[in-house]
C-alpha cells in the first residue's frame, strides 16, 4: 500500500477538512528536505516559503543540530525536571533566554509547544492573582485576529473563529478586542497615532466596563502572524501598556514567531516597544528540529510565585517533557548558529529584498489590498476590489487559489485564515534568488487564480 493510502485511511491531521483528505489524501508527501529546499515522495522540489510552519529558521537538515542531537542522544536522551531534578543544558539554556530577553527576566519555565506554552501562562497569571488575594481578578484579554495556540485555553485565546466553531471555545474568562488592522479597522483619514489611541481609548473603556478587578493580563503578539501579519503603530503598544499598567493588568507577549530573529531583530518586544511582564517562545528557539518551548517570568512575578509555595506547597504544574534534555541541545546548538553565523542582521538585510520583491511584483495589482510585514515575515492580502475597498464575498477561496496556483510553480506559501491573505516566513538561510524564485511563483500563482476566477 503507498504511503498516501495509508496516511488517508490512518492519520488524523490537523487544521484540515476531514472529509476532503479522507476523500483525496495528502496533497503531497515531504520525504527530505535541505536549506530553503523540500522534497515530495516524487522528487519533486519545492521552495519553503514558510520555513514549516515560520519556525525552521537555520533550513533543513543543518549538520551542526543533526550531530548536536546525535550526540546529546548518546549521551542523555532525557531525564525529568520534577521534584527538583536537574539536568545540565537546560539550566545553561534558561540562563542564556534570561541574558537574551528584550526586558529584564527572571525565571524560565519549559514546555514542548507554544499552545501548551500560552496555557502555562494562563496558569501563572491566576496563580499569581489567587497568591495576592485578588481571586475575581482572572479575565485575560486577547486579540481578533491573533494566534496564541489551540489547546482549550490558548485555542480560546486565539482570536480566529474557525478555532472556536465546534469546540465551545472561548472559556468564559476570555475577552477580545480589536486587533491594529489597518487595512480594516483604521478610520479613513486617521494617522498611525490616531489609530494606536483610539484602539488603546477602547481597551481602557473596556477594562472599566469589565471591572478592572476582574481583568488579569492582555496576551498579544508583537507582531501578528497567523491572523495576517499584522505590524501595529509605532505607538501602539505604548500606549497599550499605559492602560494596562494604569489597572494593573500584566502584558504577556507572544514571541513564539517573532522571536530569535524573524523580524530582523532578537525579539518581536524590540521591534514595536513592547515591555512585557511574561513571554512566551517556542517554533526559533530549535528551528522545529525538536519541540521546545519557554515562559519567561520577569522578578515581579516571580516573587509572588515564591511566595505562593507557603500557601500551596509544591507548585502543581509542569509536564513530563519539560525542561527535556535532547531539546535543549537543539535549542543550544541553534542559536550558537544563529548568532554565530550573524543570521539575524541577514534576516534583516534579506527582508529589505524580500519587501522590495514584493513591492515589484504585487503592489500595481488591481486585487491586492496591502503588502505588509517586517524582516523575513510578509503578507499580501487580496481584495475584491481595490476602489472601493472591497473583500471577496467567499473568504479565503481566492488565497486558496493563489496558494495552490504557486504550488504547481514549486513554491510552497500558505493562506492565512481570516481573510484572503497569502504569507511569506522563509527560513533564515534563504539566498537572495530563491527569495526572488519564491515571490516570482506566488506572482504566477496570483496569475493562475485570477485566471480561474474569470473562467468560471
Amino acid at each position: 500500500m503507498h504511503v498516501e493510502e495509508l496516511d488517508r485511511n490512518y492519520l488524523f491531521h490537523p487544521m484540515t477538512n476531514l472529509a476532503a483528505h479522507a476523500e483525496n489524501g495528502p496533497h503531497m508527501t515531504i520525504v527530505k528536505g535541505k536549506g530553503a529546499t523540500v522534497t515530495d515522495r516524487t522528487g519533486r522540489d519545492y521552495l519553503d516559503a514558510m520555513a514549516g510552519l515560520w519556525c525552521v529558521n537555520v533550513g533543513y537538515s543543518h549538520p551542526e543540530m543533526a550531530e548536536a542531537l546525535r550526540e546529546q542522544a548518546l549521551t542523555l536522551p532525557y531525564f525529568h525536571a520534577f521534584s527538583s531534578m536537574g539536568t545540565d543544558l537546560p539550566a545553561r539554556l534558561s540562563e542564556r533566554l534570561i541574558a537574551m530577553a528584550p526586558v529584564p527576566m527572571s525565571k524560565v519555565f519549559f514546555g514542548n509547544s507554544g499552545s501548551d506554552a500560552n496555557d502555562t501562562q494562563a496558569k501563572l497569571v491566576w496563580y499569581y492573582n489567587n497568591v495576592l488575594g485578588r481571586p475575581q481578578k482572572k479575565k485575560i484579554i486577547a486579540r481578533r485576529r491573533g494566534y496564541h495556540g489551540v489547546t482549550v485555553l490558548s485555542g480560546g485565546l486565539t482570536g480566529l473563529k474557525n478555532l472556536h466553531d465546534g469546540f465551545d471555545l472561548p472559556l468564559p474568562m476570555i475577552r477580545h478586542v480589536r486587533p491594529p488592522h489597518r487595512l480594516w479597522e483604521r478610520e479613513p483619514g486617521q494617522t498611525d497615532d490616531e489609530f494606536a489611541t483610539a484602539l488603546a481609548t477602547e481597551l481602557d473603556r473596556f477594562i472599566v466596563n469589565e471591572g478592572p478587578e476582574t481583568v488579569a493580563a492582555m496576551i498579544a503578539e508583537p507582531v501578528m502572524a497567523a491572523g495576517g501579519v499584522i505590524v501595529p503603530p509605532d505607538t501602539y503598544f505604548p500606549k497599550i501598556q499605559e492602560v494596562l499598567d494604569k489597572y494593573d493588568v500584566l502584558l504577556i507577549a507572544d514571541e513564539v514567531v517573532n522571536g530569535f530573529g524573524r523580524l530582523g531583530v532578537p525579539f518581536g518586544s524590540d521591534s514595536v516597544n513592547m515591555r512585557p511582564d511574561l513571554m512566551t517562545v517556542a517554533k526559533g528557539i530549535t528551528s522545529a528540529y525538536v519541540p521546545l518551548s519557554a515562559v519567561l517570568v520577569n522578578e515581579k512575578v516571580w516573587e509572588v510565585l515564591l511566595a505562593g509555595s507557603a500557601k500551596y506547597g509544591s507548585f502543581g504544574h509542569g509536564y513530563t517533557y519539560s525542561a527535556h534534555p535532547l531539546a535543549a541541545a537543539a535549542a543550544m546548538t541553534n542559536l550558537d548558529i544563529i548568532e554565530r553565523d550573524g543570521l539575524i542582521a541577514q534576516v534583516a538585510e534579506n527582508g529589505t529584498l524580500l519587501h522590495e520583491l514584493l513591492h515589484d511584483a504585487f503592489a500595481d495589482h488591481p486585487h491586492v489590498g496591502e503588502i505588509r510585514g517586517r524582516g523575513l515575515m510578509a503578507a499580501v492580502e487580496f481584495v475584491d476590489s481595490r476602489e472601493p475597498l472591497r473583500a471577496f464575498a467567499s473568504q479565503g477561496a481566492f488565497a486558496g487559489a493563489v496558494t495552490r496556483g504557486a504550488l504547481a510553480e514549486g513554491v510552497i506559501t500558505r493562506a492565512l485564515p481570516a481573510a484572503d491573505t497569502v504569507s511569506f516566513s522563509p527560513p533564515f538561510i534563504t539566498t537572495p534568488d530563491e527569495l526572488s524564485r519564491m515571490v516570482a511563483g506566488v506572482r504566477a500563482g496570483l496569475d493562475r487564480a485570477v485566471a480561474e476566477m474569470r473562467d468560471a
